[in-house]
């Protein structure tokens, strides 16, 4: 295998000495400093890596720390009693500290898959692999050359094997070693590119972006459960919308969610519209630390297709309730080939589009019984999304939002006892809703004239 990084044929260490760089210790978690610490004082060598150290040192708050170790697993599991081993393809040490888990990881050696240790590679992807080796050999191994910086607890430097420093300067992500060769290894590394590019408003260097086009059709080949996480990091990270575009952008969108590119593709803008507003308002609660739910988030996705196809059947004449069943069912039956999305969720999402077409039925039970769903707050949420479909929908979504503030018994008395069936005029029902205006009091005649 190629790990060379493009540049040099081999790693040249650079080490930024703590006056030089960004990183403090109050701003690691002390989970995290913990392991470090405890590992360095039983004779190992002990690192923090990854991600966490490229975000300290443009200025962030990481979520996870991870670690890196000379130490074998079974070393750390004996260092730790609060450890536990996991992975059969990547064999890792998780040591919890109660809702925190710490990630140490044993350097990877660049061995053969016929050397020492337990590698195998498929078709050129990497499907075992615990071959440990070298600081130096770790670095290499990794993905792009930002998340292969080390952060040194004996002396508080940052070590740079592969001149991720410089990019972080330059705010680029640069793949480490041949990319057709490291995505072929692991496609998922695709997605990755994208999702950093977005998160941290990097560019993707050329020749990293090149054999997206051409390889993008390996996604097609990864676990969908696997790229059912990497869609949460996507798109429920804070920076969803982002993502989104930046997944169109390298012409990945259609190899991890094919039917919602296809009604993209096909220039609906009012879709658009719903899809990128979804995503705004996710990125949004995720800012201000409130509950958001993958459910949502899918079903804002797949609307386009799943609402194309149920129109469809009910103009060659299928019952509406079946349309909107049948059309939920072959959407998301789809998608979870490529992405398994988790029944507790497709089920959710399910119900949010069959109750769009019940708020067109402004009949006085129906609105009651509406009212008493408990999906109807995420499928109201839902309509609202859908304003730019057509201003009968606005309006819709406008009386709907009325009518939740209005007293029981005063919705009652506007609103029709029954309809003739299909859903009535959106416009009468709006003005129904609205409480009466008041009238002004005509003044009475004073009988005096106007001058003395």
């Amino acid at each position: 295998m190629n790990f060379q990084t493009g540049n040099d044929d081999a790693p040249a260490l650079r080490i930024i000495p703590r006056d030089q760089h960004a990183i403090s210790r109050k701003n690691i978690s002390k989970a995290a400093l913990r392991v470090l610490y405890r590992l360095n004082e039983a004779g190992f060598d002990a690192y923090l890596v990854g991600g966490a150290v490229r975000d300290l040192l443009l200025g962030g708050h990481p979520k996870d720390f991870d670690v890196a170790t000379n130490a074998t697993p079974d070393e750390v599991k004996k260092l730790f009693r609060n450890c536990r081993l996991i992975g059969r393809r990547f064999r890792l040490a998780h040591v919890v500290f109660g809702p925190e888990i710490i990630e140490v990881a044993t350097f990877r050696g660049t061995g053969e898959e016929d050397g020492e240790g337990d590698r195998h590679i498929v078709d050129g992807r990497i499907v075992r692999d615990n071959v440990w080796g070298t600081i130096e050999e770790d670095a290499v191994r990794r993905d792009f050359r930002v998340n292969a910086l080390y952060y040194d607890i004996s002396d508080f430097s940052v070590r740079d094997y592969v001149g991720g420093m410089q990019d972080v300067e330059d705010r680029v992500l640069r793949l480490i070693g041949d990319p057709v060769t490291r995505y072929r290894e692991d496609p998922v590394r695709m997605l990755r590119a994208a999702r950093l590019a977005a998160k941290l408003e990097f560019r993707i260097d050329a020749p990293a972006a090149a054999p997206f086009e051409t390889l993008g059709p390996l996604l097609t080949e990864a676990a969908p459960a696997r790229l059912f996480d990497e869609s949460l990091k996507l798109f429920l990270s804070g920076h969803g919308l982002k993502s989104f575009r930046m997944l169109e952008q390298c012409g990945l969108l259609k190899f991890l969610f094919p039917s919602t590119a296809r009604a993209l593709e096909r220039g609906d803008q009012a879709l658009r519209s719903l899809v990128e507003q979804g995503l705004a308002n996710t990125d949004a609660r995720v800012i201000e630390g409130k509950s958001v739910t993958p459910a949502f988030l899918f079903a804002v996705l797949l609307w386009g297709e799943v609402r194309d196809h149920a129109h469809g059947w009910i103009a060659q004449g299928m019952d509406m309730s079946e349309a909107w069943a049948r059309a939920a069912a072959h959407v998301v039956g789809e998608q979870c080939q490529r992405v398994a999305i988790p029944r507790r969720f497709t089920f959710t999402m399910e119900e949010i589009w069959s109750l769009q077409p019940r708020f067109e039925q402004i009949q006085r039970k129906r609105v009651f019984r509406l009212l008493a769903q408990p999906r109807f707050r995420a499928a109201f949420d839902f309509l609202l999304l859908r304003a730019d479909e057509s201003p009968a929908i606005r309006e819709l979504g406008q009386w709907w939002a009325h009518a939740q503030q209005l007293p029981q018994d005063v919705l009652a008395a506007a609103l029709p006892a029954s309809g003739g069936g299909g859903a009535p005029d959106v416009s009468a029902a709006a003005a129904a809703g609205r409480p009466p205006r008041k009238r002004r009091r005509r003044r009475k005649p004073s009988g005096k004239s106007g001058s003395a």
